[in-house]
């Protein structure tokens, strides 16, 4: 039994898993939110004895260092904690969303590492930065521990060139890695390997489509990425909560030049003020849904911009694929939101997808088939769970498995 600890650090929360491997086993979890504003607290629950634990502690955290801290005294409390101290832990996971062409693989964090992570702070330059606090928080609580960095757009190094090249000057590119990378591949990777070992069918043309706060697609090939909705940064492709996803470049230098918008401004309204929220005033599909019960228009429309936005990408890869065997409903929205799920399928039946309205209530389960029995695309929804994806490749990597 090893104990990794996984760490998903935003740049004002710190999403944690303490993950028993090779039992894939879950000991706590919890989240600091708030990180640097007022009402900051530490969530934390864990299993002792078969009896659940669930705890909060409201406090000032003014940085992550401090948040962490919080979180190892949660872990080693006499009473409800689970390990007696941080030397424990063997391996500290780290989620960094960022990896560029540089890392197509998870990595020992060496200095090395971190010098390249911190290079790529102007390609990501809300996550990075965060992520690479984590890290340096990390090395200082858990001492003892390996420290591993598992890249979002790792999984998606497999795209084709053809897939990833934008249509601008070479030299972008070449001198400055200007390119289409994709993220969420920690998630797309989870949810392709879990379908194909329940279909048991390979080789397997899929999609899978993580919907939540942020949004992505990827099409799946023989186990490998070839194509995804997301670009050199998270904004692009599928309409968001905050995000715009896919816009005509127009419109940022219409802003710009005729309406006066700085580009900061500019960049503001794309990546936080736009999506459903720009929309309709919200970004939860829950309170969107609630507008719809009272007849929102506007809200009705929200929703049908983006099922659609999701049926043209469908569309896109089953012909970069030449066909569709799968297509795989992850994320928040994607495993909780069953009219998202039922927008997203009608008129579909020229690809071969028929959506079953009964399956499509069901109760969740570990895999759930929603598709009717004449759909020739099995249709399945299947709970995400990047920090145990995270855990199984820090663990690969000790193991000295490939891990891709």
């Amino acid at each position: 039994m090893m104990h990794v600890f996984v760490i998903n650090s935003g740049s004002s929360s710190i999403k944690y898993q303490l993950i028993s491997m090779p039992e894939e086993q879950v000991i706590c979890s919890g989240i600091v939110d708030r990180i640097g504003q007022q009402g900051a607290r530490v969530d934390y629950q864990a299993t002792l004895s078969g009896k659940e634990i669930k705890e909060y502690k409201i406090m000032p955290i003014p940085d992550h260092s401090v948040g962490l801290q919080a979180v190892a005294t949660f872990l080693t409390d006499p009473q409800i904690g689970v390990i007696r101290n941080p030397d424990e832990v063997k391996i500290v996971g780290h989620r960094v969303v960022h990896g560029g062409e540089k890392f197509a693989s998870t990595q020992w964090i060496t200095p090395e590492v971190k010098s390249k992570i911190k290079e790529l702070f102007p390609l990501a330059p809300l996550h990075n930065p965060a992520n690479f606090l984590g890290i340096e928080v990390a090395e200082q609580i858990f001492s003892k521990a390996k420290q591993v960095a598992v890249f979002d757009t790792a999984f998606h190094q497999s795209q084709p060139e053809i897939a990833y090249r934008m249509a601008i000057p070479n030299e972008f590119y070449q001198k400055h890695g200007i390119r289409n990378y994709g993220f969420h591949g920690t998630s797309h990777k989870y949810v392709s390997e879990r379908a194909s070992e329940y279909l048991k069918q390979l080789p397997l043309k899929m999609i899978t489509i993580h919907l939540g706060n942020g949004c992505s697609m990827a099409a799946i090939q023989h186990g490998k990425c070839v194509d995804t909705s997301m670009g050199l940064g998270p904004m692009n492709g599928l309409i968001m909560g905050t995000r715009a996803g896919d816009i005509d470049q127009s419109v940022i230098f219409h802003l710009v030049n005729q309406l006066g918008y700085s580009l900061d401004e500019v960049n503001t309204i794309l990546n936080k003020k736009s999506g459903m929220l720009g929309l309709t005033g919200f970004s939860d599909m829950r309170d969107i849904q609630a507008e719809i019960a009272k007849g929102n228009q506007e809200a009705s429309l929200a929703y049908q911009l983006y099922a659609y936005r999701v049926k043209k990408y469908i569309g896109a890869f089953a012909a970069v694929m030449n066909g569709l065997d799968a297509v795989i409903f992850t994320g928040g929205v994607g495993e909780n939101d069953r009219m998202t799920r039922q927008l997203v399928c009608e008129q579909m039946d020229y690809l071969g997808i028929v959506l079953d309205p009964v399956k499509n209530e069901g109760s969740k389960q570990s895999v759930q088939e929603i598709q009717r029995e004449d759909s020739r695309v099995k249709l399945l929804v299947i709970p995400t769970n990047e920090e145990l994806e995270i855990a199984k490749q820090c663990f690969g990597l000790l193991e000295n498995r490939t891990v891709a």
